[in-house]
């Protein structure tokens, strides 16, 4: 059999993990065992923050909900328990938008909630 010479395989791998590291400080974006090291965290903290991600945005959603629910004379456990018995099924994203921007539709809202 012949003899294969990989050099051109390597580099190519090689160059894409650089692709990949760029931006890097230093050793981490020009040797490769530095860079694939950095590449790999990098995509693990990646994993790790899309699923942060939607827990923090859920905080700052119930957080928006509680101050506009407490401004309008109750609390966000109150408004979130009386929204479940009158069976309306707005989401948190939903009913946080609407507390920001849209201050009357809220307080019908509560209303709402109140009531039941």
């Amino acid at each position: 059999m012949a003899r294969v010479k990989r050099g051109v395989t390597a580099h190519r791998r090689h160059k894409r993990l650089h692709n990949a590291a760029e931006g890097r400080v230093g050793t981490r974006s020009r040797l490769v065992k530095p860079a694939r090291e950095a590449l790999l965290h990098a995509l693990a903290y990646a994993t790790r923050d899309r699923k942060q991600r939607k827990r923090q945005l859920r905080q700052l959603w119930i957080l928006r909900i509680n101050a506009a629910a407490r401004a309008h004379g109750t609390t966000y456990g109150n408004l979130v328990a009386g929204l479940k018995k009158a069976n309306v099924t707005l989401d948190r994203k939903i009913l946080a938008d609407l507390a920001v921007r849209d201050d009357a539709t809220f307080g019908r809202i509560v209303e709402v909630a109140r009531g039941a």
